[in-house]
């Protein structure tokens, strides 16, 4: 379902499609103007998702700044167009939830969640985490649901890696905001039950 190259899909066209793409286009995205399909995620990823949600939540709830969405399309390049839908985006600046309803934005977030759970987003993690960062985004988690740790990226600082025991700050971006690794990924205890 590529577009020929001299028809690039915009982001414009691929929010208007993409309930028509595979699985409702949850695990597509855009990328340079051609569509892209990655594989579905496993349950490490989506208990990754659940937990980080719940602690960002109560962070938002308790500071009243910034909110969450969850697979947004952000329209990181044009011409040709490049969309990327990481499972969390986190917006600390504009209208609170102006962003929560749409399919593609170019509103920067502070915060983007990424997760390396599958082979193909794993190959292209660095890729992603430096169209982010290039785009403005100024931290870039990404969650190694295999080795059980989080990465953290800043422009001009050196990536910090945070092990299972260790506590996942948010720094300068999110002031106060604190989870301990090992509860991120950990399955939920509904689950366990």
């Amino acid at each position: 379902m590529n577009a020929t190259p001299s028809q690039h899909m915009t982001a414009e066209e691929f929010a208007d499609r993409k309930f028509d793409f595979p699985d409702g286009g949850r695990w597509t995205e855009l990328v340079a103007g051609e569509l892209e399909t990655f594989e579905p995620p496993d349950d490490a990823h989506g208990n990754f998702v659940r937990t980080l949600s719940a602690a960002l939540a109560d962070f938002a709830q308790e500071t009243q700044e910034g909110y969450a969405c969850f697979e947004l399309g952000l329209i990181v390049r044009r011409n040709p167009d490049t969309v990327r839908c990481p499972p969390i985006s986190y917006f600390t600046t504009g209208e609170r939830f102006a962003e929560q309803d749409k399919l593609v934005t170019e509103v920067r977030p502070a915060l983007v969640v990424e997760i390396a759970s599958t082979n193909d987003r794993r190959r292209q993690m660095a890729v992603r985490v430096q169209e982010y960062l290039d785009w403005g985004v100024s931290l870039v988690w990404v969650a190694d649901t295999h080795a059980r740790k989080v990465l953290a990226f800043e422009a001009g600082r050196q990536k910090r890696e945070y092990e299972a025991h260790q506590t996942l700050y948010g720094g300068s971006i999110l002031s106060g905001f604190q989870a301990r690794v090992e509860d991120l990924f950990a399955d939920p205890k509904w689950w366990r039950s």
